[in-house]
C-alpha cells in the first residue's frame, strides 16, 4: 500500500480481470484496522502498534496488509511477497491479526485505490486506517490524501522523534476540525468519516530499515 507525490485526483483504478480477491474473513457490523506497508522486514514495532490499535480503538481484527512495492522506495531493497508474509505471520502470532497481500491480486498500487475497493466490496464493515506519525508527517503528498480521509476514519500512533513533525504538519492543520480527543478513541470506528485520532503510548523505536542495514553489515556465520 503505496503513498504517491502529491495529487489530489482520484486515480482511475480497474481492478484486474482476475476477479474478487481472497481476503480474510469478515462480518457486517466488524470493527477492522487497516495496517499497511511493505513489512520488509516485519518487526516487534508493528506488533506492539497492532495490539495498541486494538485495545484502545476497541477493534475485532487488525489487517496487516502487504504491499507488492512501494514507487517511492527502492526495489532492490525490497524482499520476496513470500518471504515478508512469512515473516510478517511469525512476527505477528495474534488470533487477532491478519496477515494479506490482495493488493496485488487486485493490481492496486496507491492507498487511496486500496480503501475505496475495501469500502465498495464491504460496505457493512467499519473499518479504520491505521498509519504511523511519520506517515501523518507526509501524509500530504499521497495521491487522494483528502478522499482518504473522506474513505474512512483514521488512528494515527505516536512514533519516536514525530509528535511535533505530525501534529503540525499540512495534513493534520488541514483535517484539524476532525480530530477526536484521545479519549474518545473507541468511537472511531463508529463515526462518519472524515474522522481522526493521534494516539500517544509506549512508543517502539524498531525500524524495518534499520533491520535491514543490520542484516548487511552483520557478519556471516562460519567465517
Amino acid at each position: 500500500m503505496s503513498p504517491a507525490p502529491a495529487s489530489h485526483v482520484r486515480s482511475r483504478f480497474r481492478l484486474r480481470p482476475s476477479g474478487l480477491a481472497r481476503l480474510p474473513r469478515v462480518a457486517p457490523g466488524m470493527r477492522i484496522g487497516l495496517y499497511g506497508g511493505s513489512f520488509n522486514p516485519a518487526h516487534d514495532g508493528h506488533r506492539h502498534v497492532s495490539l495498541m490499535a486494538l485495545k484502545r480503538l476497541g477493534l475485532d481484527r487488525i489487517w496487516w496488509v502487504i504491499t507488492p512495492g512501494n514507487p517511492l522506495k527502492d526495489p532492490g531493497e525490497l524482499a520476496a511477497t513470500a518471504t515478508r508474509v512469512a515473516e510478517a505471520k511469525r512476527i505477528a502470532s495474534h488470533p487477532c491479526i491478519d496477515v494479506t497481500t490482495f493488493e496485488e491480486a487486485i493490481g492496486a498500487r496507491y492507498t487511496v485505490d486500496t480503501l475505496s475497493y475495501l469500502k465498495r466490496r464491504y460496505p457493512g464493515v467499519r473499518f479504520v486506517w491505521i498509519m504511523g506519525a511519520d506517515n501523518l508527517a507526509s501524509f500530504h503528498r499521497w495521491r487522494g490524501w483528502r478522499h482518504i480521509a473522506r474513505l474512512m476514519p483514521m488512528a494515527v500512533i505516536d512514533r519516536p522523534g514525530w509528535t511535533l513533525k505530525a501534529t503540525r504538519s499540512r495534513s493534520a492543520t488541514a483535517l484539524a476540525s476532525s480530530r477526536l480527543n484521545e479519549g474518545e478513541a473507541r468511537a472511531l470506528a463508529g463515526l462518519k468519516p472524515p474522522a481522526w485520532v493521534f494516539l500517544h503510548g509506549p512508543r517502539s523505536h524498531l525500524s524495518s530499515t534499520e533491520l535491514r542495514r543490520a542484516r548487511r553489515t552483520s557478519p556471516v556465520e562460519g567465517r
